[in-house]
């Protein structure tokens, strides 16, 4: 396995051919790193505060999501693995939706029937993601033969974690896309734990990059705390897939810096010195340095495009939270043109059952009969 793909170096100066990007999109790809870290804050502190039930944070891994996600298309698909919401949020899935979903209220478009954090969006071609490990990998494939079959310029990036790589859905999806010659990239971000379980605990392969070959998929290590290298990487794996060259496999080295989700504790099996060793490759620390010694951004300015995102971020958690709660009846609706009888005699029970409780919200009457 060679060397892992790296342009920046971690004091930001270059050691590698840059892609060519404008000054003004180089910033953008620092504001959208920002905003995601901005929202992690924000969503963790929530859960915290028992305000909303689930967080998988990103924090640590905001040069992949932007730069596995800056060169896809509006029209391109992004199939999820679980902490790519601040990258659909980056290509339009609307801030207000991303926050009425980690609410599960009357706004989210998933009508209360996700756990929060697991976003979707139909403009963008952003399906929701499922818990199940894997399983968006052989979805993801499917769909781009089907994009393939009906001569769709599109590309499909599918995203998950090191862990999925030891699943029945990544050795299916990867073999059948290599048969197939589907327009997708696999983008692994091996962020060194599948929730407790290291990765020298998880393959005797070098790298993950190595599943590839026996499935006949080109596939190169990049570093994924470097926003650029990320960049150049996917560049030219979507570029491939658009043209008819078929799938490739990126793996993104880098590293989670909270828990898997909320509901884990990592200092109950990761090492306090790894996690200091990481957080000196702060990728948005890299990125920052680069920007300021090429001038793009000045000195110091990050602190006042934090503060704005948080203002913005803060605007649309209090509307939401004062969002009124998804209707009860939505637990029936939406699956029949008009809801059967045995539905709303089932739904007429637990309404029965829950205002004698005293949990029956206003406005959720029952059916007539």
């Amino acid at each position: 396995m060679t060397a892992a793909l790296q342009i920046l170096a971690q004091d930001g100066s270059l050691v590698g051919e840059a892609p060519r990007l404008t000054d003004e999109r180089k910033r953008e790809l620092f504001v959208h790193m920002l905003r995601i870290r901005a929202m992690d804050g924000r969503m963790l502190k929530l859960q915290r505060a028992g305000r909303i039930g689930f967080v998988g944070t990103a924090t640590g891994l905001e040069a992949t999501l932007v730069g596995a996600a800056a060169p896809l298309r509006r029209t391109d698909w992004l199939w999820s693995g679980l902490r790519e919401g601040g990258a659909a949020v980056m290509r339009g899935l609307p801030l207000a939706e991303y926050v009425a979903q980690m609410y599960c209220n009357a706004n989210d478009t998933a009508k209360g029937r996700q756990m929060c954090n697991h976003f979707q969006h139909k403009g963008t071609n952003y399906p929701s993601w499922s818990s199940v490990i894997g399983t968006q990998i052989p979805h993801g494939v499917g769909a781009a033969y089907a994009s393939k079959m009906r001569g769709e310029d599109v590309v499909h990036a599918i995203h998950f974690g090191d862990g999925a790589t030891s699943s029945n859905g990544f050795h299916s999806g990867l073999n059948f896309a290599g048969v197939w010659q589907v327009p997708a990239v696999f983008v692994c971000t091996d962020n060194g734990w599948a929730i407790s379980v290291c990765s020298r605990d998880q393959t005797a392969a070098e790298s993950y990059a190595d599943k590839g070959q026996a499935y006949g998929i080109p596939a190169r290590e990049v570093d994924g705390n470097d926003v650029l290298a990320c960049v150049a990487a996917m560049t030219e794996a979507v570029d491939k897939a658009r043209s008819g060259g078929g799938p490739s496999l990126l793996v993104l080295k880098t590293y989670r810096m909270l828990g898997h989700s909320s509901s884990d504790d990592p200092t109950k099996y990761r090492d306090a010195d790894e996690v200091a060793e990481w957080a000196a490759k702060d990728p948005l620390e890299r990125y920052e340095q680069h920007l300021v010694g090429a001038g793009v951004v000045k000195a110091g300015e990050r602190a006042e495009i934090e503060a704005q995102l948080v203002a913005e971020i803060d605007a649309v958690i209090h509307e939401q939270e004062a969002a009124a709660p998804m209707p009860l009846r939505s637990l029936v609706e939406d699956v029949y043109a008009d809801v059967p009888v045995h539905l709303r005699k089932q739904y007429n029970q637990f309404i029965a059952i829950a205002e004698k409780l005293g949990h029956a919200r206003k406005g959720d009457g029952a059916f007539p009969l």
